[in-house]
């Protein structure tokens, strides 16, 4: 019987192990530091800290505050709130593939995902908390030092903290949306939506040139010409290099229909709002990107390039229980 049991419950685990790690077909592979492999120990440490208000300074913030799995793990605000009430500075990134991604934060100046993990905690307008006092706090509980010691050999620090909420990011691979089933013959998309995608990589949009390949995204730096002077300076506050004024990483267009609003500040309320933009052209900023010019879509376009982006929605993932705080 325990030879049964034990057999049973390896199993889940392999399955378990294998559905977290799966790299989708088409899907370039994940690059994961050498010293934060994949385990079911760290990734159910990494999900419990992802949940965790007491990584804020207040206890009232946690990462899933901003990046709600209903949105692909982004928010439905232009910006959101930190401790204190505090108002974010930028619309909240959707995370949704965030381990596919070669550099972090809109100016791209994050190498790892690792390293971008510390900088919510301690950014002032969020989490407001130092790493290495939120190790310390958390430390005192028996069950998270406990964890630690289990995941990583050590107790909790802050080298833990990034690693293990790293590792539970990694899994949060959306590929199973409309569009995909279509694209892999196990589905239908409805003729708006085909006459949509057929628009989306024409000539006249030129929409593929920046949300390109599987993942929707170049990962390139641009400006679209959203105003004439940017508050934010986007990767210019990385490079001071005047021709990045206004330039940001371009995000991905997965799960696009359920994390409105949209731009870097979350300045666009809609899909809608958001075509108009780029059909209009955008203002005539010096550094405005080549791929940004006037569209002449007519509205019936413009349904159709919606239908496409809503088919990009992968609600298996936006409602996979295996993420939620349970």
């Amino acid at each position: 019987m325990l030879l049964i049991l034990f057999a049973s419950c390896k199993k889940n685990i392999d399955n378990e192990y294998t559905i977290l790690t799966n790299i989708p077909d088409g899907f370039p592979s994940i690059e994961v530091p050498s010293d934060n492999q994949f385990t079911i120990e760290r990734w159910n440490l990494g999900k419990d800290l992802f949940y965790e208000k007491m990584l804020s300074i207040d206890s009232s913030v946690s990462c899933a505050t901003c990046h709600k799995q209903a949105f692909g793990f982004s928010d439905n605000v232009s910006k959101t709130n930190g401790v204190n009430s505090l108002a974010g500075t930028r619309n909240a990134p959707t995370l949704s593939n965030i381990g596919f991604q070669p550099y972090f934060t809109k100016e791209g100046g994050v190498a790892t995902l690792e390293q971008q993990v510390l900088i919510p905690i301690e950014e002032h307008n969020e989490m407001g908390f130092n790493i290495l006092d939120a190790g310390l706090r958390l430390n005192k509980i028996a069950t998270y030092k406990e964890k630690s010691i289990k995941s990583y050999q050590r107790e909790m620090d802050y080298y833990v903290i990034t690693r293990a909420i790293s590792c539970f990011e990694r899994s949060l691979i959306s590929s199973n949306s409309a569009y995909d089933l279509w694209l892999n013959e196990e589905g239908q998309l409805n003729s708006s939506a085909l006459r949509g995608k057929d628009l989306f990589y024409s000539s006249k949009t030129n929409c593929s040139s920046c949300h390109s390949d599987i993942l929707f995204t170049n990962f390139g730096f641009y400006n679209n010409g959203l105003y004439l002077e940017y508050e934010d300076k986007g990767r210019f506050r990385l490079t001071q290099d005047s021709i990045d004024i206004g330039t940001f990483k371009v995000p991905t267009l997965r799960n696009i229909a359920v994390s409105a609003p949209y731009m870097h500040d979350g300045s666009l309320n809609t899909l809608r709002d958001v075509l108009k933009h780029y059909n209009s052209g955008g203002n005539n900023h010096a550094n405005k990107s080549k791929f940004i010019k006037t569209l002449n879509l007519n509205e019936s376009e413009i349904n159709d390039l919606i239908s496409f982006l809503e088919s990009l929605t992968d609600y298996e993932f936006i409602n996979n229980k295996i993420f939620k705080n349970e």
